[in-house]
């Protein structure tokens, strides 16, 4: 027998980690899996992330009323949140005290003249074959309805609206008592080299959304006022509601503009040929006093996105998400064009070799 040692070396064999070969392997494996699993986490908790995007944007609301205010009143920002808050509260509840009963009449005849005249319109492009002559607007809805997926049909229930809206003034008021503690604790997970151009996005992002928002509002007010103001003026029955309807819809660019302008033509038209002509004119007015004036105003003091862009972010938000991300669309393109925006200026800068300040 030989006793002499075995000078046989064990080579590394392929499920050893310590190959080279093997380790950057997993990392790519790793990539990809949690590439996937963050899809995966998005489509189950797409609802989750949308209403904190949505507390997100309320928050950037309040917080954009606070600062403005402390341009006049020399108080704290506790005080000046608790007033702005307030100042919400006492305009919701108000509107619907004031309103609720009028609009609550007006929404019922509302339903009867636009389920009338839709019924009229598909019996007439049933007259081409185009859709069956016996088809009503009721079985188009219920068709619609039982083809929405589980997120939309929970955000478009009337419960699901009312917990979303409540949940995201919830989120939104946490937010804007204390933005920077928030932002703090993203930060501490973030590594240390990384921080300081978080901030800086943040606060790019922060104050992009503010201008958007704020330009929103005036957008809002604007639209729904006049809208309701002329209308009235020229005898459209269901101003008040139509006004209302516009300058909510006037939350969505584009699409909110085509869906208010359907429902004002085809009321004006319920009416009378005359009166028709008059909501046409209204939407006219109302659309290009936006159009031309708030709308560049805006984008010059804000991020200047093109429309197509917007409307093509809300129709793809819109079809995976539903009503919810359709209305956050455009603010959630706003954010991520800030980001990339200062990303791009900060690497310049690290490019051309200037420190950032």
């Amino acid at each position: 027998m030989n006793d002499a040692p075995d000078l046989h070396i064990e080579e590394r064999g392929p499920t050893e980690m310590r190959d080279p070969l093997i380790r950057e392997e997993m990392k790519r494996a790793g990539v990809w899996i949690g590439l996937a699993l963050l899809i995966v986490g998005i489509a189950f908790l797409a609802q989750p992330l949308l209403l904190i995007i949505g507390g997100l944007v309320f928050a950037s609301m309040l917080d954009g009323g606070t600062r403005l205010l402390g341009r006049i009143l020399p108080i704290g920002r506790g005080w000046r949140l608790l007033i702005v808050s307030l100042a919400f509260f006492a305009f919701l509840i108000g509107t619907i005290w004031l309103t609720g009963s009028q609009i609550g009449q007006q929404a019922v005849t509302f339903q009867k003249v636009m389920t009338a005249q839709l019924n009229r319109g598909l019996e007439w492009v049933g007259s081409f074959g185009v859709v069956p002559a016996d088809i009503e607007v009721g079985q188009i809805v219920q068709q619609l309805m039982g083809s929405l997926g589980r997120l939309t049909y929970a955000v478009t229930s009337v419960l699901g609206a009312l917990t979303s809206f409540v949940m995201i003034v919830v989120i939104g008021l946490f937010i804007a008592a204390e933005p920077r503690l928030y932002e703090r604790g993203i930060a501490w997970m973030l590594p240390i080299r990384m921080r300081d151009p978080f901030y800086r996005t943040a606060d790019r992002m922060g104050y992009t959304l503010r201008r958007l928002m704020a330009g929103r509002l005036i957008g809002m007010a604007v639209e729904g006022f006049g809208t309701w103001l002329l209308l009235w003026a020229g005898g459209v029955p269901m101003a008040a509601l139509l006004g209302l309807l516009t300058g909510v819809l006037a939350f969505l660019p584009n699409i909110g503009a085509i869906i208010s302008g359907v429902l004002i033509v085809m009321v004006g038209f319920s009416v009378g040929v005359d009166t028709g002509l008059w909501a046409i004119f209204v939407y006219f007015i109302v659309q290009t006093v936006d159009g031309y004036l708030i709308v560049p105003y805006v984008a010059r003091k804000t991020v200047d996105m093109a429309p197509a862009l917007v409307l093509g972010a809300q129709l793809l938000f819109g079809a995976l998400f539903g009503i919810l991300g359709l209305a956050l669309a455009d603010p959630i393109v706003a954010m991520i064009k800030a980001a990339l925006q200062q990303k791009s200026i900060e690497e310049g800068g690290r490019a051309a070799g200037i420190a950032e300040p």
